[in-house]
């Protein structure tokens, strides 16, 4: 046999190797102290009970964020991996020693809603007020080049498993470890028989999280979403932004007609799925129908071909706000189908937006919904890096208190990564350019002569209006005279100024056809709400007779060889591209994840100070009530498990890091650099 010259031994002695995640967890201990995040935590982050013991809240909070920071599948795998050196990751943070697994059940099991609370509000101020590493918050441009910030508003399920016990009178309840933190409810494609809902709020285009909501069950949707609005109004204040130039992109679950009202209330812009399915029975609404569809638009990666039907501007509840209704038909396949209505063979979808013709045409609406601002793909980089949905507590409060800290993790990792190698603002081409952009086409469309859209360029008072028309120009309006039957003239419906008709009782009327007539004369139609006159004090003197239609008023332009109003330029066409500006989703962690767990970490222990043998350490009196731990002050709290000054020094040296990534957080360059 040949000597092979590689010998091999065994040592007895235990040298356990640091785990892959020590050096990140020592750079983002050395960030929260140099940004004040821990000093924020420890002054407003505050919890006590009886018989607290030695550890304080922030001893808790760094290992939860250390766990999510470690990538382990389970607490007892972590502390595991973390045995050997808890005693160095508590220096990282000046504290003495870690809690035990035991102790940190006990906390998270006895946290309030005000501690998690003063953690949420901690988030959000370290996101807004401290300077990120984004020097833009991107956005998606429309075709007048006016900037909107899209926020994905939705929720993600964690179901549960839980073994089949047999329910008998001869038997107890049976006991369940997840009733405070989880309820049945909507499973989708996850097996489980009880489920927790956690909202989410992303900025889909810096990719940083927002805000977390979570709730037993299917949670609480509505309160959910008026809590993200809030936090949306405060994030767009930050940007300098207007709350209408935020953008919610909401799913089918906040589609109710109540749900996007309160949203709309608020003055924040929506895209978002409407299950309303009654809009499509409006007269407004069937009047588009009935015209050819003003776009037939594909999806460029299943096929799918809809027809896009434009409402241009549906009142969702009475005296409410007016929104774009979009609605896309397909021929039907399913039966039910999967999403939408389906009547007649054929599956109705509805989307609502405030954003209006031509500056986002309804294509554009569709594609910008469908884009979903890669938030589903965030959602699943989130489950491979940090999984925040894993049950870490059997509490509500508990197991919110994890994913707030797990989302800090998140945005904390993109500010390094982009710090550790920046990157530059992206920007895509999201929908071309158009030369013209299509309006709703007329019922009628002469075949030699190509239709025109009417435009209203002024209103004189009386009621009069002048149309421009290309090189036509149109008198003032004639409006149609009471029948036979009596009611009001159409006169009595005054314009105004965003294309609707105001009725004499205060109601609407929206524009719901126009159409070419004899001589070249337009007649433009108007119709109010069904439910608007079903319950107005007016209808007898409006339609004098008993009718189940809403009422409906037109009006005819007559063309003008001189016009006597001065005709104004046409505001420019909105032809400029659809533009959509972000961050790398995923390089950013990707990268800055991948070099700090492959460098090495140097781990050096000083020796201690000598101590002075003629001086007795000082002795503490204590009150019968602080010997019981529950009046001890805050400050006596924090000092209980704090790093002494007469500990031996600890020298960390992380590899691999630039020097202007240690020149931004203050690390000390090492000797040998």
């Amino acid at each position: 046999m040949t000597h092979s010259p590689v010998r091999f031994q065994v040592n007895p002695t235990s040298v356990p190797s640091l785990p892959s995640w020590m050096e990140e967890v020592a750079a983002v201990a050395h960030i929260l102290k140099q940004t004040g995040i821990i000093a924020a935590l420890e002054e407003h982050v505050r919890f006590a009970r009886a018989r607290f013991g030695t550890y304080d809240t922030i001893d808790f909070v760094i290992v939860l964020m250390s766990y999510a920071l470690s990538g382990e599948p389970t607490l007892a795998s972590f502390y595991d991996r973390l045995a050997p050196f808890s005693h160095d990751v508590a220096a990282l943070f000046h504290r003495h020693r870690l809690p035990s697994r035991s102790a940190l059940s006990r906390f998270l099991a006895a946290l309030n809603e005000q501690t998690v609370e003063a953690l949420r509000t901690q988030f959000l101020e370290d996101l807004l007020e401290r300077a990120t590493p984004f020097s833009h918050p991107g956005g998606v441009w429309d075709r007048r080049d006016q900037q909107y910030v899209v926020v994905d508003v939705d929720g993600t399920r964690q179901a549960a498993r839980q073994r089949a016990l047999p329910h008998l009178p001869t038997l107890p309840e049976p006991h369940r470890r997840l009733t405070q933190v989880a309820a049945p409810g909507y499973t989708g494609r996850k097996r489980g028989e009880v489920v927790r809902t956690r909202t989410t709020i992303l900025q889909a285009h810096t990719h940083q999280w927002l805000g977390t909501f979570g709730g037993a069950g299917n949670g609480d949707l509505r309160g959910g979403l008026e809590r993200a609005c809030q936090l949306v109004i405060s994030y767009a204040t930050k940007q300098q932004l207007l709350p209408s130039q935020m953008l919610l992109r909401l799913d089918g679950a906040y589609g109710d007609t109540a749900v996007l009202s309160d949203v709309l209330e608020m003055g924040i812009g929506v895209i978002a799925r409407s299950r309303d399915y009654a809009l499509l029975g409006r007269p407004e609404v069937l009047a588009v129908l009935s015209r050819p569809p003003v776009v037939r638009w594909s999806h460029p990666e299943s096929g799918m071909v809809r027809d896009l039907y434009d409402c241009a501007s549906i009142r969702l509840l009475r005296g409410g706000a007016g929104v774009r209704v979009v609605i896309a038909t397909h021929p039907g396949t399913d039966d039910p189908p999967k999403v939408g209505q389906q009547r007649d063979g054929v599956v109705y979808e509805l989307f609502v937006s405030t954003l209006l013709a031509p500056t986002m045409m309804a294509n554009d609406l569709l594609d910008l919904y469908l884009h979903r601002g890669s938030f589903e793909t965030v959602l699943a980089d989130e489950d491979w890096e940090q999984d925040p949905d894993r049950w870490c507590s059997q509490t509500s409060c508990g197991q919110e208190f994890w994913q707030i800290l797990s989302q800090w993790i998140w945005n904390l990792r993109l500010e390094c990564g982009q710090h550790y190698s920046p990157t530059s603002l992206r920007t895509t081409t999201f929908a071309l350019a158009n030369e013209s952009v299509p309006g709703n086409e007329p019922t009628e469309v002469n075949a030699t002569q190509p239709e025109r859209k009417p435009v209203l360029v002024s209103r004189p008072a009386g009621g009069s209006s002048a149309v421009w028309d290309n090189e036509l120009v149109y008198g003032p309006a004639q409006w149609a005279q009471p029948s036979f039957t009596g009611g009001f003239p159409g006169s009595a419906f005054l314009p105004q100024a965003d294309g609707t008709l105001l009725c004499p009782a205060g109601r609407v009327l929206t524009l719901i056809e126009y159409r070419r007539e004899r001589a070249g004369s337009v007649r433009v139609s108007y119709s109010a709400s069904l439910d608007d006159c079903r319950s107005c004090h007016l209808r007898l003197y409006c339609q004098k007779r008993r009718t189940h239609r809403a009422r409906r008023v037109s009006a005819v332009y007559w063309p003008v060889s001189s016009p006597s109003l001065p005709v104004p330029k046409p505001p420019p066409p909105a032809s400029s591209p659809v533009l959509w500006r972000d961050w790398p989703r995923r390089s950013i962690r990707r990268q800055w994840m991948k070099i700090v767990r492959a460098q090495s970490v140097t781990i050096t222990r000083e020796a201690a100070p000598p101590l002075n043998p003629s001086q007795d350490p000082p002795s503490s009196l204590f009150t019968r009530p602080q010997r019981a731990h529950w009046r001890f002050s805050w400050e006596q709290r924090l000092s209980r498990n704090a790093r002494s000054a007469s500990s031996s020094p600890v020298t960390i040296t992380l590899h691999g890091l630039p020097a202007v990534f240690a020149q931004i957080y203050g690390f000390e360059l090492s000797n040998s650099f």
